[in-house]
């Protein structure tokens, strides 16, 4: 199979997974965000908050509580990092730095997720999981629930509340994104995605050298990450590294995850207004982009432009000269 082929049916794939997911994921999550039943689980959390998840909230007091979420993830994370080394599973690792720990703290509670670090050799496995990955869920959550509260503002023009910001988390967390993260926890672990606590591992090579190789629960952290837009692995190279993307099917599943709920809001927000011909739409302008987006960026790939291809081009003019002179040097002169 060409390349061009090949690249062409991944697409249509890609395609055909977020059109058959579309509808049943966009009104299964318009379901939760008007439903007046609560789980076992989210009343719980919402006696230990002093939440009462039938109150409503104007739009100040729902801010105020979105931004009271973001401090305390901002605190706790950063918390974590300047004591990595007194927590179980840190490796050895020592105490992030001040001013880094700052900064992937608000990164990851802003959802911009920036790693100034390299992350398998700089935190341990708790900071990954109990800091980065919540962060990664509840940072995801609040995104979520502010578009929906967006969208309330939409379906409700007389009304002076946008519904329960911790209700809209919460219900985003349990419903959504952590069923959806457990299944493709388990997809990527099929597909070879590591999924451990080895920590470090020396293995001598085939020339006879040593390497240590890195391990980690990365399959976890990946579904999330990819699920909420999040940036941000366990590994430096992020979703390059054969250990979070280590065959072409994970890769496009990846992908998949990355669209999956961004292609089926709009599903969510013609529900939610009562006219799903808005909410088609909208998609219909979110394909349009990025279809555009797509054939510019195929276009530029096969006439070599970007860094990769022109770099690769360069390289081979490079070895040509290279060789091309040579093969001068060592071509005899004719006899005079």
């Amino acid at each position: 199979m060409s390349p061009a082929l090949a690249a062409v049916l991944q697409v249509a794939v890609l395609a055909l997974v977020l059109a058959l997911a579309h509808r049943p994921l966009g009104d299964y999550m318009a379901r939760t965000f008007v439903s007046t039943k609560d789980l076992a689980v989210e009343r719980v959390s919402y006696r230990v908050v002093g939440v009462d998840p039938r109150s409503e909230q104007p739009w100040r007091t729902y801010l105020r509580g979105v931004l009271a979420i973001s401090l305390v993830g901002i605190v706790v994370v950063y918390v974590l990092q300047r004591t990595q080394s007194v927590l179980p599973y840190a490796l050895g690792m020592p105490p992030v730095d001040p001013d880094l720990a700052f900064n992937t703290a608000v990164s990851f509670v802003t959802n911009t997720n920036w790693q100034a670090y390299s992350p398998d050799v700089s935190l341990g496995y708790v900071v990954q999981m109990v800091g980065l990955a919540v962060q990664n869920f509840i940072s995801a959550a609040v995104g979520i629930a502010v578009a929906v509260a967006l969208v309330r503002g939409f379906a409700r023009r007389r009304s002076g509340t946008l519904g329960n910001v911790w209700v809209d988390v919460t219900r985003t967390i349990v419903r959504i994104l952590l069923p959806l993260s457990v299944v493709a926890a388990l997809v990527m672990v099929l597909g070879g995605v590591i999924q451990n606590f080895a920590g470090f591992t020396d293995v001598s090579t085939v020339a006879g050298g040593s390497q240590s190789i890195p391990g980690g629960p990365v399959a976890s952290q990946e579904a999330i990450k990819l699920l909420g837009t999040n940036g941000g692995g366990i590994f430096n190279a992020n979703s390059s590294h054969p250990f979070e993307n280590p065959s072409s099917w994970v890769s496009l599943f990846q992908v998949a995850l990355f669209l999956l709920i961004p292609f089926s809001l709009p599903r969510t927000f013609g529900t939610m207004v009562g006219d799903t011909r808005q909410g088609r739409t909208i998609l219909a302008v979110m394909v349009g982009i990025f279809t555009v987006a797509l054939a510019a960026a195929t276009i530029l790939e096969m006439r070599g432009a970007g860094t990769a291809p022109s770099s690769r081009a360069a390289r081979w003019r490079a070895r040509s000269s290279a060789s091309a002179s040579r093969d001068r040097r060592s071509t005899p002169s004719p006899p005079r």
